[in-house]
């Protein structure tokens, strides 16, 4: 099938299968690799992104589906400025809110997006904000901390 959507304010068109996943088409078709694959379930969130707006779990996401829309991954959160990281990611890299890095764009994503919807937050809004995005190596404490400090250098 045909599809035709914006990732990261590129538009995109391409066949795919009926059947491929979002979080496939963004990795192997489009190469964007910060979309994390992890459980297929819904989950872990690692591969959460935005789609119209709405933060999404693109691993039960048809591409199909997502025919017109706009689509943004963590490669495009900073509007692709070069060197430019959005206030989450910063807020993620100061307050040491990752270690391995694999839920990490997930998170972002999440946090991003739950910003965006409560601009501030507070500490129960943001672990019930990030109830679907799991982390195996920070114990959440230093995550919550940077979301509460990106919703703080955003206002």
């Amino acid at each position: 099938m045909r599809v035709t959507l914006n990732v990261n304010g590129q538009p995109r068109e391409d066949d795919v299968e009926p059947r491929l996943l979002l979080a496939h088409y963004l990795r192997d078709t489009v190469g964007l690799k910060a979309t994390n694959i992890g459980c297929d379930t819904t989950s872990c969130g690692a591969c959460t992104v935005h789609v119209d707006g709405e933060s999404v779990k693109s691993c039960t996401v048809l591409t199909v589906q997502a025919e017109g829309a706009d689509v943004v991954t963590l490669e495009g959160l900073s509007d692709g400025v070069e060197g430019k990281m959005h206030p989450v990611q910063e807020a993620f890299r100061a307050e040491h809110g990752l270690q391995c890095g694999f839920c990490t764009p997930g998170m972002v994503m999440a946090a991003a997006a739950l910003i965006r919807d409560n601009p501030k937050p507070t500490e129960t809004e943001v672990r019930e904000g990030l109830e679907g995005n799991l982390c195996r190596c920070t114990g959440y404490h230093n995550i919550v901390r940077a979301v509460l400090a990106a919703a703080e250098a955003s206002a």
